[in-house]
């Protein structure tokens, strides 16, 4: 999990045009959840462009490093959030005015998942 608050921003381009970004933020007060507001610009999109942001978003560093992914998305689109439940693991979505919200867990890397799991002290056994 990151030690500070940190902000990005994350755009996919067609030729020079922005059809599609996103909003990443982590913090430590935040548990381990990252948040991410997707957004995509109005009229047609080529198919695979609103995965492909999902993909940049999900392969940030700060939200490899993270436990959970909170992210709003607008309720149609289906690209997104189909992409969104093939890169999380045991997700929920939920309808919020125009716009779908995400939880769920993100899965370990293997670099993640070598790392010890902290144990808590056992109890004296009297």
């Amino acid at each position: 999990m990151p030690d500070r608050e940190s902000h990005r921003h994350v755009e996919i381009k067609d030729g020079d045009e922005t059809v599609a970004a996103a909003e990443v933020t982590t913090s430590p007060e935040s548990a381990g959840t990252v948040r991410a507001s997707l957004h995509a610009v109005g009229g047609h999109i080529g198919p695979g462009r609103r995965a492909d942001l999902v993909d940049a978003v999900m392969d940030l560093p700060q939200v490899q490093e993270s436990d959970r992914l909170e992210a709003a998305s607008p309720l149609g689109d289906s690209e997104s959030l189909e992409r969104l439940r093939a890169r999380t693991e045991d997700s929920t979505t939920r309808p919020a005015g125009s716009t779908a919200l995400l939880d769920g867990k993100i899965p370990a890397t293997p670099e993640r998942a070598a790392e010890p799991e902290p144990t808590e002290p056992e109890a004296d056994k009297n």
